[in-house]
């Protein structure tokens, strides 16, 4: 009996989805996790489903559980849970206290009104709580409160230093001005862990305004100290020239980027809202290929060739894919079936998990399995791909001076 060919297609298939070790050539670029998460948040701003938007939100923990390695930027994913957590209770709170634009007759309890003067009309302090209205603050506080969570996953997954690195040339002295604070923060933390683990050996509290003002000296001065030095290194290695470029271009310049992230925002806006899908589409393409041009233009005054540059490649792709396609299809759900993706609080009804929509949401997961594999801690693999925050060099001086 012959063999089935399928299965070894099958397992060719595997092997080339498999996902690799990071390492310092082979990492992903930290543009498509941005790109990733931006699909999930977008996603999330166009339902009030709970289901959904908690969904979302595990799909973006799975995702940062599996490929976030231990450097300390990427922690902050807890921060922002906490984050979103905060301004969930907020909205609640708000709504309780201020009042709902959402008309309940299920009165939950009655808080003491404040009366207000004539000319504040519509608002009010206290008075009656209704359970529609704290349903409406809790779908509206969920959906902001997952697309921060999906902001928080692309600050735990993309490398800040080499998402800097990928920046245009025109950006390049803001993006400088950036990693030398990313990575002037990291080494002040360090040094107050290391002086106040010191001052606990020799027997001495590192608690109170004594302790942190004796502390807070030494960390200055060797916060100078490193400026002094990183400042030398940075004009040794021909930073801050830039080339001569005419008047004319410089304006043109300006108006294509100004106009161009105008655009953008006027298209973004027309997206979100609910008449505005027409024009947005249109508006935010003109303003991205403004912006594009003008950053374009703006390049030809740095003199500087690119060290090393990351490379965009498959895996990449399937990121972006990914985030993209749960964007688009939440889209067209809440285009097709608004009903599902909007459960309706007047009449309160329980919300219903959309199969389709739902489907497409786990499509987010791919990163989890195509994206490179974190290098173990301590590895020259881990440091090289985190390259910047966690080591003690200068990230700028990995970039080169054309002659």
């Amino acid at each position: 009996m012959s063999p089935r060919p399928a299965a070894p297609a099958a397992s060719a298939l595997a092997a080339a989805l498999r996902a690799p070790q990071a390492t310092r050539a082979g990492a992903l670029h930290a543009g498509a996790w941005w790109l990733w998460a931006l699909g999930l948040a977008a996603a999330a701003s166009r339902t009030t489903n709970p289901l959904l938007l908690a969904l979302l939100a595990a799909v973006t923990g799975y995702v940062v559980a599996a490929r976030r390695t231990d450097a300390p930027w990427a922690r902050s994913y807890g921060v922002f849970l906490r984050i979103a957590l905060l301004v969930l209770a907020v909205r609640l709170v708000f709504a309780a206290l201020l009042g709902s634009p959402i008309p309940g007759t299920t009165v939950l309890f009655t808080l003491p009104e404040v009366p207000l003067p004539s000319w504040a009309q519509g608002v009010r302090l206290g008075g009656r709580v209704t359970a529609e209205g704290l349903v409406f603050a809790l779908y509206e506080g969920m959906k902001l409160a997952a697309m921060l969570v999906c902001v928080g996953a692309a600050n735990a997954l993309a490398n800040p230093v080499r998402l800097l690195k990928s920046l245009p040339a025109a950006l390049y002295e803001a993006g400088v001005a950036v990693v030398v604070a990313m990575t002037f923060a990291p080494h002040l933390v360090a040094d107050v862990r290391r002086l106040r683990a010191a001052r606990r050996l020799r027997g001495r509290s590192d608690r109170g305004i004594g302790a942190v003002l004796r502390i807070g000296l030494p960390v200055l001065e060797g916060a100078l100290e490193r400026s002094v030095a990183l400042a030398a290194s940075m004009d040794a290695r021909g930073y801050g020239r830039t080339a001569q470029v005419p008047p004319a271009v410089r304006r043109t310049t300006a108006a294509l980027t100004l106009g161009g992230l105008l655009g953008v925002c006027a298209g973004t806006y027309g997206l979100m809202a609910a008449e505005g899908a027409a024009y947005g589409l249109p508006v935010l393409l003109l303003g991205l290929a403004a912006a594009l041009g003008g950053l374009w233009l703006g390049g030809r005054r740095s003199v500087r060739s690119r060290y090393r540059p990351d490379r965009w490649g498959a895996r990449a792709w399937l990121v972006t894919a990914s985030g993209a396609a749960v964007a688009a299809a939440v889209v067209r759900a809440a285009a097709t079936a608004p009903e599902a993706l909007h459960p309706s609080v007047v009449p309160l009804t329980a919300p219903e998990l959309p199969l389709w929509p739902a489907a497409a949401v786990l499509i987010g997961l791919l990163p989890a399995v195509v994206a490179p594999v974190p290098a173990p801690a301590g590895t020259g693999a881990e440091a090289g791909a985190g390259a910047g925050p966690r080591s003690g060099r200068t990230p700028p001086a990995k970039e080169t001076t054309r002659t």
